[in-house]
């Protein structure tokens, strides 16, 4: 009998892997991931007090031990702080994505195998799939509305080998009809949004209390001065609202088309496809990550610029010391630095990599 470890985060997904894992036979425990604490953001809506209540009250129902696994120094220095320092460098991070490769399967995953389990389960929308060598890939969930792969896009082979992923051969309505027959106290609860942590508190407002603002010069993409940003690490390319410059054109508004780091600017461009700087068919890709095997020739693939966004077309030309060059059939918009692509061959994922 296996001894499986479920990173219960409070919501129905991982409650009902763990209902399927013990209803399979598995030897199931429970255990909240405690990433961070209230009082460290006194301002913070932070949910996870609420997340522990009922991630406990999970386990209770079910019958399986339950315990805290407290991370979060190791967290503030894996997630946070690349959260923050990619804000202050200009860059767009994807702490969410950190959060699995660093965390949940990364230092909470060596944790359970350290304490004598045989892996770990989360409430992904994936499915893991084992090959005739023994390797193992990650398949889109069988839900196109709630597939979660592209999230997973930087785990490598050693981490899905530990890794069980009980709900994503289902629809998620499946799951909420298995969690109400199996009157599972969480039933009901909404998904949760944004950033894993934060809660309802928006990004820009938990930045203000590590990075200084530095105001600077709003332009447009001839250099002439629209009005005054308030800090870089406030915007991201490809935002239209909370710019802070009026439109002057019916039905046209404006755009972030670069932070302009070196001369501390906000560029800025109304929003259609000839905006300079706006659409991108070109990328290079930076600390590339396979599930599997590597690719090592040039291939023609799908990719995920983002997490919804449809698959795209493209040709990928691998380049020396773990980068790449991917070229979109049809050009995309707002692609920032930092933002993570997932690559794909059909729904089977493949890897990803950071935009330079």
């Amino acid at each position: 009998m296996k001894k499986i470890l479920v990173a219960l985060s409070g919501g129905v997904d991982s409650a009902v892997a763990a209902l399927l894992l013990k209803e399979r036979g598995y030897a199931v425990s429970g255990a909240y991931i405690r990433t961070w604490m209230n009082e460290e953001m006194p301002l913070a809506d932070c949910p996870a007090q609420q997340d522990i209540e009922d991630s406990r009250a999970v386990a209770q129902h079910l019958g399986i031990d339950y315990e805290i696994v407290n991370l979060v120094n190791e967290y503030r220095d894996r997630v946070v702080n690349y959260l923050v320092d990619g804000y202050e460098c200009g860059i767009t991070p994807n702490p969410d994505m950190m959060c699995n490769r660093e965390m949940k399967f990364g230092i909470f995953q060596e944790y359970a195998l350290r304490a004598g389990f045989d892996g770990i389960a989360t409430g992904h929308y994936a499915r893991k799939l084992t090959n005739e060598d023994g390797t193992e890939d990650l398949f889109e969930g069988l839900d196109n509305n709630k597939d979660q792969t592209y999230f997973l896009a930087l785990l490598c082979q050693e981490q899905i080998r530990k890794a069980y992923f009980p709900v994503g051969e289902l629809q998620k309505k499946h799951v909420r009809n298995l969690a109400h027959e199996a009157k599972l106290p969480n039933a009901n609860k909404k998904d949760s949004q944004g950033i894993c942590f934060l809660g309802d508190m928006n990004i820009s407002r938990f930045l203000e209390h590590y990075i200084e603002d530095k105001p600077g010069n709003i332009v447009n993409a001839d250099g002439r001065i629209l009005g005054q940003h308030r800090g870089l690490h406030r915007y991201t390319t490809g935002q239209r609202r909370g710019i802070g410059v009026p439109s002057n054109t019916d039905n046209a508004f404006y755009v972030v088309t670069k932070l302009d780091m070196e001369r501390n600017e906000l560029v800025v461009a109304f929003d259609n496809p000839d905006a300079p700087g706006l659409f991108t068919s070109e990328v290079e890709l930076y600390g590339l990550s396979f599930v599997n095997r590597p690719i090592n020739e040039p291939r023609r693939l799908l990719a995920k610029p983002r997490y919804r966004d449809p698959s795209q077309s493209i040709s990928y030309t691998p380049l020396d010391g773990g980068r790449a060059t991917v070229r979109f059939d049809e050009p995309q918009r707002a692609l920032s630095s930092g933002q993570i692509l997932a690559l794909y061959d059909g729904q089977k994922l493949l890897g990803g990599g950071f935009y330079a």
